[in-house]
Order: C-alpha cells, then sequence, then structure tokens
C-alpha cells in the first residue's frame, strides 16, 4: 500500500474534503453530519445546508475528523471527536455508552472508490487513536458493523469490525448481533 499522509481537517484542507466526498457529499448529501445532527434537522439539511453545517464546524475549529493523502490526493475520511459531539448516539439503544468512561467516538469513513479495500480505514484508525490522544483522550469507541454477508459499501459507512481489531481495537460491549461497540485504549505519553 502506498504511504499515506493524515492530516485534521481544518479550513487549509477544506478543499480537499469537498473533493473527496463530491458532488453527492459522500452519500446522499450526508457531509458527515448524520451523528451530529437530530434526524429531521439532518433530512432537511440533505446536500448543501449539511455542507455549510460541516463547514461552519471547521471554521469554528471544531474537531471533525482526519483526512487520508495518497500524496497530494485526498482518499479517505474518518470521522473522530468527543462522543458529546454526536448527540445521534445518545438517542440510539445499541449505541448507548457502554459506561461512564469519557470517550472520543470514532462514528463515520469515506474512502474513495480507488482506494477501498486497501487498509485505508485501519490506517485512518490508528492515526484517530493518536489524534484522540494528543486532544486528552483515553479511550477511543467505534460502532462499526460486522454483517453476516458482504454489504454495499454505503451501508459499512461507521466501518468494519475487522478493521477496527487490526487497528488494536477490541470489543466491549454487543447490544445487536451485527454491531459490536468497540474501544481502543489510548496509550498515555509520559
Amino acid at each position: 500500500m502506498t504511504k499515506l499522509k493524515i492530516d485534521p481537517l481544518t479550513p487549509e484542507h477544506w478543499d480537499d474534503f469537498v473533493q473527496l466526498f463530491g458532488k453527492n457529499g459522500a452519500c446522499a448529501g450526508c457531509w458527515c453530519m448524520w451523528w451530529r445532527l437530530p434526524r429531521a434537522q439532518w433530512v432537511k439539511g440533505k446536500g448543501d445546508a449539511n455542507k455549510r453545517a460541516i463547514r461552519d464546524l471547521v471554521n469554528g475549529d471544531t474537531v471533525t475528523g482526519l483526512l487520508a493523502y495518497a500524496g497530494r490526493l485526498p482518499v479517505g475520511w474518518c470521522a473522530i471527536a468527543p462522543r458529546a459531539e454526536y448527540p445521534r448516539l445518545a438517542k440510539s439503544r445499541t449505541l448507548q455508552p457502554v459506561d461512564d468512561q469519557p470517550v472520543w467516538s470514532v462514528t463515520c469513513f469515506f474512502v474513495a472508490r480507488p482506494w477501498r479495500r486497501r487498509g485505508v480505514t485501519v490506517e485512518l484508525l490508528k492515526a484517530a487513536v493518536k489524534f484522540a490522544g494528543r486532544h486528552g483522550a483515553r479511550i477511543v469507541e467505534g460502532y462499526p458493523v460486522e454483517p453476516k454477508k458482504d454489504q454495499p459499501d454505503a451501508f459499512v459507512y461507521t466501518g468494519l469490525a475487522s478493521a477496527f481489531r487490526q487497528a488494536g481495537f477490541n470489543e466491549v460491549l454487543r447490544r445487536s448481533p451485527t454491531r459490536p461497540i468497540m474501544r481502543c485504549e489510548v496509550a498515555v505519553r509520559r
């Protein structure tokens, strides 16, 4: 695999994010706002409004996620932020908090079609753990799927459990047969 460079999404990287997500906003005009907005607001905002919403977060110095680059080409995205930034997680019966530990959550991935199934998600996950650790996180949590059969890429936007395992995450709870909650403890630097 080509060596990837991974950077946080900042205003300087906005155009690369737009290039990666394309005219459809990654998937159906989401612009990675699914977990951040109430459903009705997300549906109403599909497309341009969701794009403006994430741009406002980026311009406001809110942590939104990481971009993976192959050379100068943006090839992958991973959403990561403190769990509190994702109010929809609190509304999910399956993804309720495991305990009272503060966690950072990895909620979404988008990888450019030619770069899928090439380890980009695993590299983004490893970088997400390091990034969260630099911002004070001690636990990074993810909500991948573990489908019983192959799924279209659009249905595995939260990642596959196998990628999380490869990146050092362990399953801590499973309230649904296909949806484990996985965690990685951040190494504390001394």
